[in-house]
């Protein structure tokens, strides 16, 4: 990673590609707080209803799993769409789609209407994922840390304030189809706000941040190369939503054998193994709680909470940590991955309540940043002309690792209370030394980019 600034050029043309695309940001952490909450006022609610509906454990197991297996097979070509077409269409398109999900979801008075309701979200519910490919797009990759924190601190306010509401709602008659409505009703203003967007200004930003990194990494040569690729890719995106579909998916799979193709199996790898090892720290966290210490979930719940407001002080402070580590996202990942490995540990090792209160405490940090500097690594490695690709594909290794936690979880338990945390650790030792041993490939910081492209 670069590791000082040029104060020359450089730092005018950053300067004024965050004064440009200032709107803009702020724009899109507005998208980020409705789309959560939107969600999460109903997706706690849904297991209720479609028993209501006289759905058996089974079928609502497996209507439930259908999401997540949508969710893992069209992230990778939803974001690389988003590559083609230009963010502007696909976000759009993404919202106005899971928009008519959530209205389905809001009519949906048998279990094969309430099934049917989930194929639209699952395929286009990425509008998280292409407002933080957009973001990369604005800002430099100094400050994107900084400002892919602060979005994901606007969503997670979203999403603490979203069960609230629902809950609230639900106490109504009918209920869940008023909130699923107002779900629906959030992602049509979200829609408007996106259509209402300085576009551009995000040109403008584009052009700007595209000449910044030009001369901060390249030579003269290279700058101009880089500045006529950047306008071209912008004349493309503006009318290939427009042409043939054959031709949008040809491309999409040019761009997903450039992945394939692409030296970053080690940042997706170590994405997965602290995925799942997260996943194993909270897959039986009430239950371990109740059986190791005999707290009720009441009390869990209470802790999870207290946790997520801390995630979303975490996001806020990124700017400053990033600051302290001269803006290296991969020395800030690593010690960042460490201290999430120890305190699992600890929590896995307590011997009391309050040390688990303590690594609760800590460890809303930890993982707040982890998860910010992957997501910031890989669109450094694999470079930002991919940018939706890359979230795509890291969010589909997310999605495997949400279908293997719960059996990993489910094995050691059968040894163990402190069996899936236990996992979690050695997950997250493997993590660190295949960083440790791939650190020279990051001292660069963006020197490797895709092949193919």
């Amino acid at each position: 990673m670069e590791e000082e600034e040029d104060e020359g050029g450089g730092g005018r043309g950053d300067a004024g590609g965050r004064a440009a695309s200032a709107r803009f940001v702020r724009c899109l952490y507005a998208v980020g707080f409705l789309d959560l909450f939107g969600v999460s006022m109903v997706v706690p609610l849904m297991n209720l209803h479609i028993k209501s509906l006289g759905a058996s454990h089974t079928v609502a197991g497996i209507i439930g799993s259908l999401y997540g297996v949508m969710q893992l097979f069209s992230s990778t070509f939803v974001g690389c769409w988003s590559d083609i077409v230009g963010r502007r269409y696909s976000l759009l398109a993404c919202i106005l789609l899971s928009a008519m999900g959530y209205f389905l979801l809001g009519n949906s008075t048998t279990v094969f209407l309430f099934a049917i309701s989930r194929v639209p979200v699952g395929i286009f519910k990425h509008t998280l994922s292409i407002s933080k490919a957009l973001l990369s797009d604005l800002v430099s990759e100094r400050d994107r840390p900084l400002v892919m924190g602060r979005f994901n601190a606007a969503s997670s306010v979203g999403f603490i304030l979203g069960p609230v509401v629902g809950g609230y709602l639900a106490e109504f008659e009918g209920g869940f189809y008023q909130t699923s409505f107002i779900c629906a009703s959030i992602f049509l203003l979200n829609g408007g706000l996106v259509w209402m967007l300085p576009w551009s200004e995000e040109n403008t930003s584009n052009r700007d941040h595209c000449q910044d990194k030009g001369t901060n990494s390249f030579s003269a040569k290279s700058n101009h190369d880089l500045h006529l690729k950047s306008a071209t890719n912008r004349a493309v995106k503006n009318s290939s939503f427009f042409q043939s579909p054959w031709i949008q998916v040809g491309a999409v799979l040019k761009k997903i054998k450039g992945i394939a193709c692409s030296n970053l199996w080690d940042v997706f790898l170590v994405r997965f193994l602290m995925s799942v090892a997260i996943l194993l720290y909270y897959s039986n966290f009430t239950l371990a709680l109740e059986e190791r210490f005999g707290v009720k979930p009441l009390f869990a719940g209470y802790l999870m909470s207290y946790s997520s407001a801390l995630g979303v002080l975490a996001g806020c402070l990124l700017g400053p940590i990033t600051r302290l580590y001269r803006h290296n996202t991969y020395r800030l990942l690593l010690h960042s991955s460490t201290f999430t490995c120890t305190l699992i540990l600890l929590y896995a090792s307590a011997l009391s309540i309050w040390m688990v209160i303590l690594s609760s405490t800590f460890l809303a940090f930890s993982t707040t940043i982890g998860r910010t500097c992957i997501i910031d690594l890989e669109l450094t490695v694999g470079g930002s002309e991919a940018s939706g690709t890359l979230l795509g594909v890291g969010q589909s290794v997310t999605s495997v690792g949400r279908i293997i936690a719960p059996l990993l979880s489910g094995i050691a338990q059968e040894f163990s209370p402190c069996g899936p945390p236990s996992l979690a650790v050695g997950l997250a030792l493997v993590a660190i030394v295949i960083m440790n041993a791939n650190k020279q490939k990051y001292r660069g910081h963006g020197s490797v980019k895709l092949k193919n492209q």
